[in-house]
């Protein structure tokens, strides 16, 4: 079965214990998931040019204790030149960005989010 470069993304940030869900289809209502999760974009490139991606970590609570720790567990994923991602024809390779981590404020003040910054690569020819 191929995996597409979507997908290669997709896997990366559900590899964390947390479930991802791309930025424009969070469910909402009575689907909508409880805390914590992973929001992440959806861009993608090809070779010998770098894209820049995002994700947000979202927790419920008054300390910001396992969202950093969250990020901590990421930021270590992508120590030692960042992560490679198996796509079908190519790879994924996933960087810290600077800055790699950053607290982001929400009008609900029990929502601990944090911005997490990163390039990518699609070490591919298509």
């Amino acid at each position: 079965m191929a995996v597409l470069k979507t997908q290669a993304l997709y896997n990366f940030w559900n590899s964390f214990g947390l479930t991802a869900y791309e930025e424009n289809t969070v469910p909402t209502g009575d689907a909508k998931p409880k805390l914590p999760y992973i929001t992440y974009t959806a861009l993608t490139g090809v070779f010998d040019n770098d894209v820049q991606i995002s994700a947000s970590l979202w927790y419920s609570g008054y300390s910001w204790a396992e969202a950093d720790r969250k990020a901590a567990e990421i930021r270590a994923a992508l120590a030692d030149g960042g992560k490679l991602e198996p796509y079908t024809d190519g790879l994924l390779w996933i960087k810290r960005g600077t800055p790699f981590a950053q607290h982001i404020a929400d009008e609900d003040d029990t929502i601990r989010r944090i911005y997490i910054n990163c390039s990518a690569e699609f070490l591919s020819a298509v």
